[in-house]
C-alpha cells in the first residue's frame, strides 16, 4: 500500500507530462507568405480563410498543382487548384493573380483541407484521394493529374 501512494502520484505526472508533450502544435509543414504579397484586389474585409488561400497558393503554387478543383472552373482554363488563385508565375518572381477563388467558396474549402491534410502528415496520395472522394459531387474537376504515387506506385 505504501509503494502505491508513491507511484500513483509518479504516474499521474509522466501521463500528463505525455499528454502535453503529445498535444503541442506541430509546426505546418508549409510556410504561408506574408500578407504583403497577397493581390491588391484582397481588402481588410476579405475573410482570413480566402486570405490563407492565396498565402498558401504564393508559396507553394507547385503543391497546389497537385490536386483539381470541382467548382466547374475547368470551363475559365483552369487545369488545377493552382490555377484558381495565380494565372501565371515569371522568372523574376512576378506573379500574376486570379481573383476567381477570391469569391468560390468551393476553392477555398478545397485549399484549406490541403493545408489541414498536410498539417496531419498526410502524403499527396491520400490528400488527392480525399479531394476527390469529398468534393466531386459539386462539379467537374480539373483535369488534374494524378500526383505519381497515385498511378500504381506505391500508396499510403
Amino acid at each position: 500500500m505504501r509503494y502505491l501512494k508513491i507511484w500513483i502520484p509518479i504516474i499521474a505526472l509522466a501521463v500528463m507530462a505525455a499528454g502535453l508533450i503529445g498535444s503541442a502544435e506541430r509546426q505546418p509543414p508549409y510556410t504561408l507568405a506574408p500578407e504583403s504579397q497577397l493581390p491588391s484586389f484582397l481588402d481588410d474585409d476579405t475573410p482570413l480563410r480566402v486570405k490563407q488561400a492565396y498565402q498558401m497558393a504564393i508559396n507553394h503554387h507547385h503543391d497546389l498543382e497537385q490536386y483539381p478543383c470541382y467548382c466547374g472552373c475547368t470551363y475559365m482554363g483552369h487545369m488545377d487548384l493552382a490555377d484558381c488563385y495565380i494565372r501565371f508565375t515569371v522568372p523574376a518572381g512576378g506573379i500574376a493573380f486570379d481573383s476567381h477563388a477570391q469569391f468560390c467558396g468551393i476553392c477555398v474549402d478545397i485549399s484549406q483541407d490541403v493545408m489541414r491534410l498536410m498539417r496531419e502528415g498526410r502524403s499527396p496520395t491520400a490528400i488527392r484521394r480525399y479531394i476527390d472522394d469529398t468534393y466531386s459531387q459539386f462539379g467537374p474537376g480539373t483535369h488534374t493529374p494524378l500526383p505519381v504515387a497515385y498511378r500504381g506506385e506505391a500508396h499510403d
